[in-house]
């Protein structure tokens, strides 16, 4: 289906749908890079290309993950929630490794490109396979807004021990 502007112009797509388009015609959706060093190779990775180098990190070995020591009261609570309602999918501290979701603290989810709403709307209302190959995501049943809230801050707090900022 193609979306049009407002005027109706089938011949003039929204950005949106030439984002989608663009990603399935140079293939970017597609499954991970091929790299030298075995070990990193099982790890799933972003496609460069639309992206940046920084994207392109392999999803990151669990054990390597920088947990603070201390966290904000809200991050505390978001970590309750998180272990409660994600990390069966996106790993024990956000670092992937399940093969049923993306690892949060990978430099494809900083906050310019992967926004706090963009975590709220891809809990709240589920959200498109779009960066990795795991499938789309379902919306999280039992989730409020008032937790996911807590949940953001503490993959935030996360993301920046780990040099995501």
């Amino acid at each position: 289906m193609t979306r049009t502007k407002k005027n109706g112009n089938p011949a003039t797509m929204t950005r949106k749908a030439m984002a989608i388009a663009s990603l399935f015609a140079f293939g970017l959706a597609t499954g991970p890079l091929a790299q030298s060093d075995e070990e990193e190779a099982d790890r799933p990775r972003v496609n460069t290309q639309m992206h940046g180098d920084a994207a392109g990190a392999p999803a990151p070995d669990p054990d390597t993950i920088i947990v603070p020591e201390t966290l904000s009261a809200p991050s505390y609570f978001g970590q309750i929630a998180f272990e409660q309602n994600c990390a069966s999918c996106h790993g024990e501290n956000g670092a992937g490794g399940t093969g049923n979701g993306p690892p949060l603290i990978h430099p494809i989810y900083e906050p310019g490109h992967h926004t706090d709403g963009a975590f709220l709307r891809a809990a709240m209302a589920g959200v498109q396979s779009h960066h990795w190959n795991f499938g789309d995501m379902p919306a999280v049943e039992g989730v409020t807004e008032e937790m996911v809230v807590l949940i953001v801050s503490y993959i935030r707090e996360l993301q920046r021990a780990n040099g995501i900022e």
